[in-house]
């Protein structure tokens, strides 16, 4: 979040001056009082004037500083806001309109006032000011106006031309681009392979279609395979081929460009993209000497650098209400700035030079985090800041940020429509407006100012942000004030140690790493504390979204405010919330544990993907396949308490049963993984293979007849079968029917110490993703009766009748993500299931799936959708 940074705490309510004679620049002098002759303090009154404000016959009173540029501001932000979804002639005229009418106004008061001065006998200055409103009325005009023509401009450029053109006719076309922003690599959930897709904001320089040959310069956004865009640099130029299409209304981009195939270089990037990337790449190899969350973590947090983010620690840092210490902003740059203010403090620097040093360390720390427009935004905060604060003048945050917004806005009107803008404008306008009033009002009763301060800081970004998440996503942050709280000492050692590493990284690696060591200690306090606020429960609640949940918001908001009236009925509240968080975190847990006791198989809600988890004693689990993704199948472990894994059984190499390998790797003691004898597809058989080498794991290929006993379950293996050749046509269906198929017997303790096998609790069919062709074939052969059937590819349409008819089983498993593109699982799969008289459970519907043993036999539990927000 972009905020305003205050080295020396936030600013007081009354704007004292800072008593430290370097600070005010004259030392020794002595304050004056409002009595003293020649005193212009706010809320000092001039002799002669009115104590309470009132304006003087024939006089304006001077305009409030804040409210003077918050309202041009917002003013702006409404007018692009409504203006961009609308035509460049719409947006001329408004621009026509609001200068008219300002014209008029300022003509109409300038007259009248010089009637006035003239009956008194003094002609008036035309510039004087008519007065503070209608001052603020003609900023408002003024705004609205300059805003709305560079609004229509903006519309003009993007929906006018030869791209635009090309776009509402779809050609394909071969394009010349600047790439303007890092390159978003986008991972595709689920699948057969990883298919990465990038996003990248470009200016298109040149185009050409058939015949037709532009040169132009409109911003576009192109989307196409990750492959070749991950090295790329913004400035650096790259002819590209695909098909334009027409941008979604109210976005300021000409068109969308799909890309075919990777790009070509034709330039490189410019020297300060290039000193970050060197930087930044510097970074993340001092980085490798920490454990894998880490690692991916300390550039986020330092540079934005995202790109080697665990997932799961992305899902806590959401869930946790942490997402935005991933985003650089100004709070980075107010550490940075910060620190140096420190050091040139020490130092006996005087407060002019510490303001420009301070200014050169967010230009420095800029150019590491790349000048992507976020960046930028906050640098233009800070430097704000701290040109206010070079001048020896008390800093008026309000005012600064409303100037930052203007120009902004005025600057680049796309910025009305972003989220993560009105987040930052937000989050900083509630640390300067709420948080010094919630401050004093907890110093008043003897709470320590530096928690104060910290507490009102967490608590006021966070509800000014909540009705702009509502907005957004439907849901409440509950946890999102105590992570912050915690997670904030850790945030500025980490930063400015990450830079530092990153500084000195091109010189000397081993400092670099030496200072990267410390920095891991404090981002690995982030992820515990993120890890533990995510599992909370009620961590992120639901709620109403969009304008109907912001309206019951301000209601709910308004009824806590009557009810909290009272100190009595505060404490009655408090008490009942205290009651209620106990119940929370300590009765649910009673009622409805996770995972239940004597569990014996947990079907992972991994999403389009398979992960299982098979009973191996107490803290262990063997698994069977891991999912699509890292972080969901860690989730799901963690939750059963694993800490160690005997065996892993990957059925076949694709990417939704392989991809959360890591994942199960994190943390955790591995004995050995079991691969089915198919390679198909190559890429992914041979990561696995390079991830169990790299991590000293054995590799074993299944075969029929291997067994393992692990705590109450026995695991054989039924299928492949070695030399039988490919079965089906196309290589998705020959890897599916080569999957390893697993039989599950689970047993009770054994009767006495040493001795056979307890009774036996019941079984279950785990048929990996096989298709018709090898179930018949299975069928054929002769399958066990079982209880329980782990529907084969997520209950596509080619399930073999007479195989679901010989398992005999009773309950259907189904691992199924709740959006998916293959129509899993197929109606007719589940009318067959049902005919059979097995009744289905699915992922998408339930959540984790658990299957505990009863006195009856084996019964279903499920976890629920809620259990955890994703």
């Amino acid at each position: 979040m972009t905020a305003v940074g205050f080295p020396h705490g936030l600013p007081d309510d009354r704007n004292e001056p800072d008593n430290d004679p370097m600070v005010r620049g004259q030392p020794g002098r002595a304050e004056q009082s409002c009595d003293d002759p020649g005193r212009s303090e706010p809320g000092c009154a001039e002799p002669g004037s009115d104590p309470a404000g009132h304006d003087e016959p024939g006089r304006g009173r001077a305009a409030s500083g804040p409210v003077a540029l918050a309202a041009p501001a917002v003013a702006a932000w409404l007018t692009a806001l409504v203006l961009l979804g609308c035509s460049a002639v719409a947006g001329a005229a408004v621009a026509l309109a609001a200068t008219v009418a300002g014209a008029v106004t300022w003509a109409t008061a300038w007259t009248a006032r010089r009637r006035g001065k003239q009956a008194g006998g003094r002609l008036a200055d035309p510039a004087e000011a008519p007065g503070a409103a209608l001052r603020i009325a003609l900023a408002v005009l003024a705004s609205t106006a300059v805003t709305a023509a560079v609004t229509a401009f903006t519309v003009h450029r993007v929906t006018t031309g030869p791209v635009p053109d090309l776009a509402r006719r779809n050609v394909t076309v071969t394009a010349e681009a600047e790439i303007t922003d890092d390159p978003r690599i986008r991972p595709h959930q689920g699948g057969v392979s990883r298919r990465e897709t990038a996003v990248v904001r470009a200016r298109m320089l040149l185009v050409s279609a058939a015949r037709e040959r532009y040169a132009v310069d409109v911003p576009v956004v192109l989307l196409g395979p990750a492959d070749g865009w991950r090295p790329l640099l913004p400035s650096q130029r790259v002819r590209v081929r695909g098909r334009l299409g027409p941008a979604e209304q109210g976005e300021p981009v000409a068109a969308v460009m799909l890309v075919r195939g990777p790009p070509e270089p034709i330039g490189a990037p410019s020297a300060v993209q290039r000193t970050a990337g060197v930087l930044r790449e510097g970074l993340r190899e001092a980085s490798g000497v920490l454990p894998d969350d880490q690692r991916g973590l300390l550039p986020g947090l330092v540079v934005g650098d995202v790109s080697r983010l665990d997932e799961e620690v992305r899902l806590d840092l959401v869930t946790a209400g942490l997402s935005h210490l991933t985003a650089v902003s100004g709070t980075n740059l107010a550490i940075v700035a910060g620190a140096v203010l420190v050091v040139g403090r020490f130092a006996g620097l005087p407060l002019a030079l510490r303001a420009v040093v301070a200014v050169i360390a967010m230009v420095a720390f800029s150019v590491v985090a790349r000048p992507s427009p976020s960046v930028l935004r906050a640098l233009v905060m800070g430097t704000v800041a701290a040109v206010a604060l070079g001048t020896g003048r008390t800093r008026d945050g309000v005012a600064a940020l409303s100037a930052t917004v203007l120009g902004l806005v005025v600057f680049d009107p796309g910025l009305a429509r972003q989220w993560g803008f009105a987040l930052s404008v937000f989050a900083t306008g509630g640390i300067l407006v709420i948080a010094p009033r919630w401050r004093d009002r907890l110093t008043a009763r003897r709470v320590p100012r530096l928690l104060a301060e910290a507490l009102a800081v967490t608590a006021a970004a966070q509800a000014a942000v909540t009705p702009l998440l509502v907005l957004m996503s439907g849901r409440l942050d509950l946890a999102a004030i105590p992570a912050n709280l915690l997670a904030e000492a850790a945030v500025a050692p980490a930063t400015v140690l990450g830079f530092g590493a990153a500084v000195v990284a091109p010189v000397s690696m081993d400092l670099a790493r030496l200072l990267v060591r410390p920095a891991g200690w404090a981002v690995g306090w982030i992820i515990a504390v993120a890890q533990r606020a995510a599992d909370l429960p009620f961590a992120s609640a639901e709620w109403l979204g969009g304008a109907a949940g912001v309206a019951a918001l301000a209601a709910a908001a308004a009824a806590g405010w009557l009810v909290l009236r009272g100190r009595a009925r505060r404490r009655l509240v408090a008490a009942l919330s205290a009651g209620a968080l106990l119940a929370a975190l300590v009765a649910m847990p009673v009622v409805s544990p996770w995972p239940p006791p004597g569990w014996l198989l947990v079907v992972c809600d991994v999403g389009q993907g398979d992960a299982l988890a098979l009973a191996a004693g107490p803290g262990r689990a063997v698994v069977v396949d891991t999912g699509p993704q890292p972080g969901p199948a860690d989730r799901c472990l963690r939750a059963l308490g694993v800490r160690q894994v005997p065996l892993v059984v990957l059925t076949h190499p694709h990417l939704d049963h392989v991809g959360g390998l890591p994942g199960v790797l994190r943390r955790r003691a591995l004995g050995a993984v079991v691969v089915s004898t198919s390679r198909v597809p190559e890429g992914e058989a041979g990561r696995v293979s390079a991830q169990l080498k790299t991590a000293h794991i054995p590799e074993w290929q299944a075969a029929p007849g291997m067994r393992w006993r692990f705590g109450p379950s026995e695991i054989t293996v039924l299928a492949p079968e070695p030399g039988v050749g490919p079965q089906g046509t196309g290589e998705g269906t020959v890897a599916n029917n080569a999957s390893v198929v697993l039989l599950v017997r689970w047993f009770g303790p054994p009767t006495a110490t040493g001795g056979s096998p307890g009774p036996a609790l019941g079984t279950a069919l785990l048929a990996g993703d096989l298709e018709t062709e090898a179930q018949e074939a299975l069928a054929r052969r002769g399958l066990p009766r079982v209880d329980l059937l782990k529907v084969a590819h997520h209950g596509s349409s080619r399930q073999a009748p007479a195989f679901l008819a010989a398992t005999g089983a009773r309950a259907a498993l189904i691992s199924v993500g709740a959006v998916n593109d293959y129509g899993h699982p197929a109606p007719l799969t589940l009318r067959r299931l049902r005919w059979l008289g097995m009744r289905p459970y699915r992922t998408d519907l339930s959540g984790d799936i658990a299957v505990v043993a009863t006195d009856n036999g084996l019964a279903v539990v499920v976890r629920g959708k809620g259990a955890r927000a994703r």
